[in-house]
This record gives structure tokens, C-alpha cells and sequence, in this order.
């Protein structure tokens, strides 16, 4: 009875979660073609039935055989997207980054432009609607304060998870799809001429037809009935592959006939010559009048739902580029214990920005689904190249091939059809995934070309000078600097450290403390893990300190190491710290500093222009995103940041030549 309760949560969480955008795109979809049709005499039977034929086999291929039953399996261990798929084929090929960061750029930007056209277009149906006397929404600029409203309210309740989004948004998505397949069926039945389409031959000769007055570019349109497939697969670490085959099928059903529904209505309407004199958009107007009303506001909240999807599944991306170190740090909230429940506050109010911007730059959803589309294809692209890598290791080379050339075929022709959106808007995407993909490609590859320049000299073992640091701690010529420095610095398995911190300690300004501590965090897939190694080298002031910390503890460094001194010094594997001056009866644990690095490039560094530009731009990154001080906890502690040089083949320094001018002992 549990698991049955627990699959029908599942399902219900995972509707609320990852079908918004693809389940809000009947509102819009059968609209764009009307527009690509120009002439309303040009709504022949033939159009419509050859424009759902391409809906149907669209959705069939590219959304369930490649998203739902290939992609879904390329999970790394929980996750999906397209990060999440280039962790599991980088060590195929180094270029498959390449890829990865164009798609993921693009996916990003397309996240931007979701909410904004799914709300506006859903808005817009209760503009000049009356309740009673009065009319609801009377004008565009109302329109687009109410968007702006509902849109930042959804970015408002990101912080409290999907999980709790999931639950309350489930229900409404029930209702969603059900409507549409029940209206769907309701109007399909006036014309069942639209079942032809279930035939790819109508949708294969419709593409070079005189019926279809823009060739292959009608694909533009066709291709907004898939757009959110990759949201689909991002998702799949918040709800669970499992879940989604449960529900897809529910789903895809609910769509085709509303489509055919949308279609039939058209055909009817067209024979009978009453098709509405102003703007069509056959969702609503195949509606009873007195529906009219709920069904938009149950639109308006699948609209919200619709970015919802997006919202998540940029949360997952951007965790896992965190993860590949393709963007810098940022601090991750998990509101549940699931760690594929997550929350980052600079994405959500970045997409919140982004967003508004948009609604008040397009003003309309008309402009906005002229430009919507264009990036989304750029990452089906990236997926499917990826995915050729993926299939390939477990399946045949010749399948892996055949199956991929079919679908770079399909999506080559959805890109093509789609850059005519670049001039209507579609150019605002591709700005935002080209600043995007700038800051991928300087962080990545910043990392890399700082690790392939460095001296091997830059890195030290931390035995080599445990002589050094048992004489400078006993060195009373030196002032005495704090009883414990602590020193976040990752030390390695074969005691492997960066230079820059000895050099701190040693050479900067001689550090004399009681206690040396070395001190690295990890971060475990666990929720709440808490524990502790230390090694102390064969000393008793020098710590080589490992916590293990799960993904939703506290890490708060100071709080723990306060409890590891104590603990030390209980089991006599460090001296007491007596403190003469002290608020605390007995006090023997002493005061701590926190000293942390921050790198800057030595202009001593022999490196050209373009390399110069990619660790520069690494390193401002890296002093512009979370801070040491914000991701340990060290707000209130006391703290001393320092500013190191990073040396990268050092240039030659010329000799000084002795020219003697005056010579003393001649001169006597």
C-alpha cells in the first residue's frame, strides 16, 4: 500500500515538475502556424493535417524515442542533462567539451525566455475578458504587469524546493492535461479527417507541398511542440527516471489530441467560412463561451508550471558545470534531504532578471515566440552528439551511427528552419548564450591552462617542511601571531599543497603559532554526514585535518574545529592552549585566524595575450563569485585574506653588468 502511495506522490510531483513547458505548448504552437500560413485561405485541410502530421512525428521521435527512451538512460547516478551526460562520456575525448558547454550555454539562455512566453501568452488570454461589468485585463501593459507579478512570485518560491513546488503544482497539472484530452476528443469529433496525420506521409509531402507556402521553414513552428524535452531530461535528478516513463505516456496522449482537437476545429471552421474575423488562436476559440474564463486562468498557473520546469532544470545544470568545474562556486541550498533537491539564489534571481527584461523588451507573446525555439535546437544538437558517445559504449558502432544521423539529420533541418528567428528577436538568446558560453569557456579553460603552465615547483609536500614549522612555532624571537592558523587549503593524499601556502607562512610574514592547522573540506552525496581524520605527521602542532561534511550540514569551519581542539587535547595528541586573559573559567583552547589566499597573476608571467586573458578572467571569476569567508562560514571569525602572486613561466630576469664609475682605491 506504501509503494502504491509513494508511486502515485511520485507521478503526481513529477507532472507538477517537468512537463510545464512541453504541456503548456498547444497554447502557442497551432498559433504559429496559422501565422506561418499568411493568408487564412491558406488554412486548407491539406495544412492542417500536413502541420499535425509534423507535430505528431516530431514529438514521437525527438521527444519520446530520443529524450524519453535513449537519453533518460544516460543517467549519472541520478542526474540528467546534458552536463550530467558529459561526465559520462569525457574520457571518450577531450573535445567533447566543446559540446557540452555550447549546449549547456544555450539550455541556460533558453531558461531565460520559457517563463516569459509561456506566462505572457496564457496572460494574454483574459485580455478584454469580462467578469460581470468589468473587464479583467483591458490592455497590453496590464498584460505585462501581471506577468512581471505572477513570474516573480515563482522566483520567490524557489528557496522553499521543487519537492514542496512538486506537491502543489502536481494537482493542476492532472486537471491540465485531462482538459486538454477531453476537449481535444470533444472537437475531434466533428472531423476525424485529422487521424490521417498520424501517417508520416502526409507530414514527409506536406514539407515540399504548394499548400505549405514556407517550405522547410515551417519546421520553425513545429519544432515549439518540443522545446521542452531537454527541461525534460535536466529534471530527471528532482523527480527520478522511473517516474517520468510512468507519466510521459499520460502526457503525449493529452497533447496529440488536443492538437487533433485544435486541427479539427480549424478544418470545420474553415469549410464553413466563420473562422473569427480578428486573431485566431484555436485553443481558446474552440472553447465553450462560458468556459472561457476558468480555462485561462487554469492555463495561466500551467503557464507558471511551464517555467517552473526551466527554472529546475537550470538549477541542476549549473550545479553540475560546479561540479565539472566549468562554472565557478556558488553555494547550493538542498530544501529536502534529497540532494536532487536543490536551490541557488545568484541563478534564480539572474533568471528573474533576464525574464523581466525580456517580457518589457518583446511586450508581446507574439514577438517573444518569433525568437523562441532558435537556442533550444543548438542544444538538441550538443545532446545528440553526446549521446552518440554514450550509445556507442554499450550498443553496436553501426546502430550508434544510424540512430544519431537520424536525429542530427531531423534537428540539422529544425536548426536551419529555425535561424530565421534571429532577426525577429531570436538574436536576444544568442546574446545571453554567447555571455553564457564566455564565462564557461574562461573558467574551464582558464583552470586548464593555469594547471598546464604551472611549475611543478608550485606545489610542495607539506612533510618537507614539518621541520620548518616545529622550529618557527618555538622561535621566540619571532612574535607570537595566534595560538591556531588554520589554513583552508586542500592537501592531497601524498600531502601535496600549493606552495602560495607555506609561502604565507613562512616567507610573507613568519607565522608563529602554537598550532598549524591544514584543513580540507569535502563534501559528501550524503545529507547530513559529520566526521573528522586528522594526521598529525608525527608532531603535535602540525594537523593535517579532512572533514566530511554531507551536502546539507552546516560548513560552519570554525564551529567544528573548536570541537576538534577539545577532542585533540582530551586524548593528549595536542597541547593545551591556557589563555591568561579570558572571559571562560579555565579556557585551554586559544584564539584561531583563518588565512586565506587569493591568487593574482604576477606580471613576472612569460604568457601570451590570449592565455593571459583566460587565467585573468579565471581568477576575477573566481574573487566575484561565492566567497571562502560566505562557503565556510567565516562571516564572523577572524579572517585575513592575502594576496599571493601565481607564477606562470616566470620571465628571464636580465643580469645587471657592473659599470664603475668611481674606484676608491684608485683615487687614494
Amino acid at each position: 500500500m506504501k509503494k502504491k502511495e509513494s508511486l502515485v506522490l511520485g507521478s503526481l510531483i513529477t507532472l507538477g515538475i517537468v512537463y510545464g513547458d512541453i504541456g503548456t505548448s498547444p497554447l502557442y504552437v497551432m498559433n504559429a502556424l496559422i501565422g506561418d500560413a499568411g493568408d487564412r485561405n491558406n488554412l486548407s485541410p491539406e495544412y492542417i493535417i500536413g502541420s499535425l502530421s509534423l507535430i505528431f512525428w516530431t514529438l514521437m521521435i525527438v521527444t519520446t524515442i530520443k529524450y524519453v527512451l535513449i537519453a533518460l538512460r544516460a543517467s549519472n547516478k541520478g542526474e540528467g542533462g546534458i552536463f550530467a551526460l558529459y561526465a559520462l562520456v569525457k574520457k571518450q575525448t577531450k573535445w567533447l567539451i566543446i559540446p557540452a558547454i555550447v549546449g549547456g550555454a544555450a539550455i541556460l539562455a533558453d531558461g531565460t525566455l520559457t517563463p516569459a512566453v509561456t506566462v505572457t501568452s496564457a496572460v494574454e488570454g483574459l485580455k478584454g475578458i469580462k467578469i460581470g461589468k468589468d473587464i479583467l485585463i483591458g490592455n497590453q501593459d496590464q498584460v505585462i504587469l501581471v506577468t512581471i507579478v505572477i513570474l516573480l512570485f515563482l522566483f520567490l518560491i524557489q528557496r522553499f524546493g521543487t519537492n514542496f513546488i512538486g506537491k502543489a503544482f502536481g494537482p493542476i497539472m492532472v486537471i491540465w492535461f485531462s482538459f486538454l484530452a477531453v476537449f481535444g476528443i470533444l472537437n475531434m469529433t466533428s472531423e476525424w479527417v485529422v487521424l490521417k496525420a498520424l501517417s508520416p506521409f502526409y507530414g514527409f509531402t506536406f514539407l515540399f507541398s504548394k499548400a505549405n507556402p514556407v517550405g522547410i521553414f515551417i519546421l520553425g513552428s513545429i519544432f515549439l511542440a518540443t522545446t521542452g524535452a531537454e527541461a525534460l531530461y535536466s529534471d530527471m535528478g528532482h523527480v527520478g527516471r522511473k517516474n517520468i516513463y510512468i507519466t510521459w505516456p499520460f502526457v503525449f496522449i493529452a497533447l496529440i489530441l488536443n492538437y487533433f482537437g485544435q486541427g479539427a476545429w480549424l478544418i470545420q471552421h474553415s469549410r464553413l467560412g466563420n473562422l473569427p474575423a480578428k486573431s485566431i488562436n484555436p485553443f481558446f476559440d474552440m472553447l465553450p463561451a462560458n468556459l472561457r474564463v476558468g480555462v485561462v486562468i487554469l492555463a495561466t498557473f500551467a503557464a507558471i508550471i511551464a517555467s517552473q520546469a526551466l527554472i529546475t532544470g537550470s538549477f541542476t545544470l549549473v550545479e553540475e558545470a560546479i561540479g565539472l568545474k566549468i562554472l565557478p562556486r556558488l553555494r547550493v541550498i538542498h530544501p529536502s534531504l534529497s540532494r536532487g533537491q536543490i536551490y541557488i539564489f545568484p541563478v534564480n534571481w539572474m533568471l528573474a532578471g533576464c525574464t523581466t527584461i525580456i517580457v518589457l523588451y518583446f511586450r508581446s507573446s507574439e514577438h517573444m515566440e518569433a525568437a523562441y525555439g532558435l537556442a533550444i535546437t543548438v542544444t538538441m544538437l550538443m545532446t545528440t552528439i553526446l549521446l552518440y558517445q554514450f550509445i556507442k559504449s554499450r550498443m553496436s558502432h553501426i546502430f550508434a551511427f544510424l540512430i544519431t544521423c537520424i536525429f542530427l539529420t531531423i534537428e540539422t533541418i529544425f536548426f536551419i528552419a529555425s535561424i530565421v528567428k534571429f532577426m525577429h528577436g531570436g538574436f536576444v538568446s544568442v546574446i545571453i548564450t554567447l555571455i553564457i558560453l564566455l564565462i564557461m569557456i574562461v573558467w574551464f579553460y582558464g583552470n586548464r591552462v593555469q594547471n598546464n603552465l604551472m611549475d611543478e615547483s608550485e606545489t610542495v609536500s607539506l612533510l618537507d617542511y614539518r621541520a620548518q614549522l616545529i622550529e618557527l612555532s618555538n622561535d621566540d624571537s619571532i612574535p607570537f601571531f595566534m595560538s591556531n592558523l588554520v589554513m583552508l587549503a586542500k592537501v592531497a593524499k601524498n600531502y601535496s599543497i600549493k606552495r602560495e601556502i607555506l609561502y604565507s607562512i613562512l616567507d610573507k610574514q613568519p607565522k608563529r603559532a602554537k598550532v598549524y592547522w591544514f584543513v580540507t573540506v569535502n563534501t559528501t552525496n550524503e545529507p547530513y554526514t559529520s566526521y573528522y581524520t586528522v594526521d598529525m605527521m608525527g608532531t603535535r602542532n602540525i594537523v593535517n585535518l579532512q572533514l566530511f561534511l554531507g551536502f546539507k550540514a552546516n560548513h560552519s569551519v570554525n564551529l567544528y574545529l573548536r570541537q576538534v581542539v577539545q577532542e585533540l587535547m582530551d586524548d593528549d595528541i595536542i597541547d593545551e592552549q591556557p589563555q591568561k586573559y579570558t572571559t571562560l573559567n579555565k579556557r585551554i583552547v586559544g584564539d584561531f585566524c583563518f588565512v586565506l589566499i587569493q591568487e593574482l597573476l604576477s606580471p613576472n608571467s612569460q604568457i601570451g595575450a590570449w592565455r593571459r586573458f583566460l587565467i585573468t578572467g579565471r581568477i576575477f571569476l573566481q574573487n566575484h563569485s561565492t566567497t571562502p569567508l560566505q562557503w565556510f562560514g567565516l562571516e564572523f571569525s577572524d579572517v585575513r585574506i592575502e594576496k599571493v602572486p601565481l607564477f606562470l613561466k616566470r620571465r628571464r630576469i636580465p643580469v645587471l653588468r657592473q659599470d664603475v664609475v668611481f674606484n676608491p682605491k684608485k683615487n687614494k
